[in-house]
Parts: structure tokens; sequence; C-alpha cells
């Protein structure tokens, strides 16, 4: 009876032939032979990207140097105004200290009328220390 049950069992079972197990493992092997070249390729082009790197920053930074520079300004402008910012806010939550910046802002507003607008020759006087210092600034013109 064990003969019989063993013979029932090879008829149901399809054999399988030898070739197909040789080649998948012949697709297989190609597969990860290609796999490696490909992993080799990408590197290789990846360290000739990272070796000239410094030579690509250096130009893009000679040819676009001016909107660089232009563009890091306006970035640190818009920081510097937020740090004014926060810091204007954090004096102003000091009990009196804004009323007391105040007062001071006023007394030095009624000094600098009472300076050099009241009357025409220090008004001329304000003018020609603006002129002084703007051709300070800008040069002789």
């Amino acid at each position: 009876m064990s003969t019989e049950f063993q013979s029932d069992q090879s008829f149901n079972e399809p054999e399988t032939p030898p070739v197909a197990a040789d080649t998948s493992d012949s697709a297989a092997s190609a597969l990860g032979e290609e796999t490696s070249r490909q992993v080799k390729q990408v590197w290789e082009k990846i360290s000739a990207l990272l070796g000239d790197l410094p030579e690509y920053v250096s130009e893009f930074f000679k040819r676009y140097r001016r909107p660089i520079v232009t563009v890091g300004l306006i970035i640190a402008a818009i920081i510097a105004v937020k740090l004014v910012l926060a810091l204007l806010g954090a004096v102003n939550d000091v009990p009196l200290l804004a009323p007391t910046f105040e007062l001071i802002g006023l007394i030095y507003s009624g000094w600098f009328l009472y300076r050099y607008l009241l009357k025409a020759s220090n008004r001329q006087e304000l003018l020609e220390d603006i002129a002084a210092i703007r051709d300070q600034v800008l040069g002789k013109s």
C-alpha cells in the first residue's frame, strides 16, 4: 500500500525540468551583475560630480555675484528689521521705559524745532550741514 501511495504522489506532482532551475540561477546572476554595473556607473557619475563641485560653485559665484550679494543684503535687512522690532517690543514691555523714551523724543523734537527751524539763518545752517554730509558720503558732485 505504501508503494501505491508513493506512486500516486509522484503522479500528482509536476516535474520541473532541470534546465529551468539553471536558467533562473543564470538570470538571477545576470540581473545581479547588471545591477552592480549600474550602481558602479551611478557611483562614478556622483564621484565625478562631487570632485568637480568646488569648480562648479566658484564658477556659479563668479557668474552671479551681484544677484547673490543683493539677495544676501535683502535677507540681512529683513533679519535686522525683525530683530529691531523684537527689541522694541521687549523695551515696550518694561513698565516705565516706553513713556520715558517718548518724553525724551518729544524734548529732542522741540529742541530741533527751536534750534534749526524757527529762524531763516538757522534753516540755512541746517541745509549747509546736510549738503556737507551729502558731499562726504557721495563725494563732490
